[in-house]
């Protein structure tokens, strides 16, 4: 696929800066002022943003280069800085809602509570939420862990499920958070916990970056249904528009397509080693009429 040489100059701005805060308000017009656009990134999100060799990637992040394309178009800054903020799970939203980042690109669900607070654009994947096991383990749904330990990423959706459902079916399951998603991994491999409950597709990305892939196993039906999607300000209706619009530009057009490719059926850093995941029918379903309305 072709790419215009002024968005390879902002994928180089952006993976060779490191950001300093934003300053809140009006995304388009600080913009036009030349202040940069900051981009928020996570470090373990694999294939949606992560860190390989010190340096950001992911689907997310390829979407959110593409978009700061359009937003150059759309202000005229010739030069415009692109800055990378790397986030975590416990804090993305407040970086967002605060006004240090501009947009965050990783793998977070667009749901009702979170929209009293930020804003997202069109879903740019949907999963569900499932459990990461020891490929020897008994588990194969939420039940079986009764009595036993269910760890998942402090601030996630999936989190908040496990101990709704814990609470109301009493299934007396210890929970536990761990800080990101690569430490509720190993949490699982060395045994300080039963399971792993995160969306499949985080789970799949995480265990084939793993040392011995083959000693996990994914299981169970979906605990929750997830359409992730990039975070943005919440009152800022001219800056989303430009996203949305870049959004559903890039779906309709299908150049979406060989950027999910890229992420999910090649291989990719840093083991090299496919995803094997093609679109789902929930999403193929859902980008034939791209919106960022979602019943969550």
């Amino acid at each position: 696929m072709f790419l215009p040489a002024s968005f390879h100059r902002l994928a180089a701005l952006a993976l060779l800066c490191c950001a300093p805060l934003a300053q809140a308000g009006d995304v388009l017009s600080r913009v036009r002022t030349g202040a940069p656009l900051v981009i928020a990134h996570r470090e373990s999100s694999v294939p949606f943003s992560y860190i390989d060799q010190g340096k950001p990637m992911g689907y997310a992040l390829d979407l959110c280069l593409r978009i700061a394309e359009a937003v150059r178009k759309k202000t005229g800054v010739k030069d415009m800085p692109v800055k990378l903020l790397q986030v975590t799970p416990a804090n993305r939203i407040e970086i967002i809602k605060s006004g240090q980042a501009d947009m965050e690109c990783g793998s977070t669900t667009n749901n009702a509570e979170r929209r009293k607070d930020v804003a997202f654009t069109i879903p740019h994947f949907i999963t569900g939420a499932r459990l990461l096991v020891p490929v020897n383990s008994s588990v194969t749904r939420i039940e079986d862990l009764e009595g036993k330990k269910l760890v998942s990423t402090k601030g996630t959706t999936p989190l908040k499920a496990a101990e709704q459902a814990n609470r109301e079916r009493l299934m007396r399951i210890q929970m536990l958070e761990a800080p990101d998603h690569e430490a509720a991994v190993v949490m699982v491999e060395k045994g300080q916990a039963d399971a792993f409950v995160m969306d499949d597709v985080l789970l799949f990305g995480l265990m084939a970056n793993r040392p011995e892939p083959g000693k996990l196993k994914v299981v169970g039906r979906f605990v929750t249904t997830e359409p992730l999607a990039i975070m943005l300000p919440k009152d800022d209706a001219e800056f989303k528009a430009v996203v949305d619009e870049e959004m559903r530009r890039l779906i309709q057009s299908r150049e979406i397509q060989p950027i999910y490719d890229k992420w999910f059926l090649q291989p990719i850093a840093p083991t090299q080693r496919a995803l094997n995941l093609p679109v789902s029918y929930l999403l193929r379903d859902f980008w034939k009429y791209p919106t960022d309305q979602v019943p969550f």
